[in-house]
């Protein structure tokens, strides 16, 4: 499949009516399954109800309310500490609220082979399958993750009972929108783009 280099007739694209590109040849039972029907469902209907007016907080807030979650946890960088502080306290204003910083428990990086930046000193390792061990320790319905770097990112999701959502991501260089990269013409020659 190549969807992102699409050139059908618009009348067939995906983004006016769906397009069925692989010929019936996708296992849709899935979404039969009591455990995948609330997700989808509530994800559907947000868009009925809403169209596009729900910032990603919002959206947040309204799904897991849908879901009768009760408890969030939440999986930050420590480099979004104060962006973590501002959205916990939003999210306990309709939730519990468990937050863990992945420089938890105090990894140092020569344990793991991890170079140091300052050689000599003690420098913490993220720690994402702490994080979410932590959270699966404090019975929560759903995760939140928070720029989190790659490859933590992912042993985060791995290690994660309760259902992880991403709230934002991290780019040091483009203010934690990594989207920005594409969107500004110098950055685009940078990376072949026209």
């Amino acid at each position: 499949m190549k969807c992102a280099h699409c050139k059908q007739d618009p009348k067939n694209r995906c983004d006016k009516d769906g397009h069925d590109c692989t010929g019936g040849k996708t296992d849709l039972t899935k979404y039969t399954k009591d455990e995948n029907k609330p997700f989808h469902r509530a994800s559907g209907f947000f868009q009925y109800e809403f169209g596009n007016n729900l910032t990603r907080l919002d959206e947040l807030i309204k799904f897991c309310r849908q879901m009768d979650y009760k408890k969030v946890g939440l999986a930050f960088c420590v480099g979004l500490s104060a962006e973590a502080e501002s959205l916990s306290n939003i999210l306990e204003q309709h939730f519990k609220v468990e937050s863990v910083c992945c420089k938890v428990c105090g990894l140092d990086k020569k344990d793991y082979e991890v170079p140091n930046r300052k050689p000599g000193k003690f420098e913490a390792l993220c720690n994402p399958i702490a994080q979410a061990e932590i959270l699966n320790n404090s019975k929560t319905d759903i995760n939140v993750e928070l720029g989190l770097c790659v490859g933590h990112d992912m042993l985060f999701h791995k290690y994660s009972e309760a259902p992880v959502t991403v709230f934002a991501v991290k780019d040091r260089v483009m203010a934690h929108n990594p989207l920005g990269v594409l969107y500004s013409s110098y950055l685009r020659k940078k990376y072949g783009l026209k």
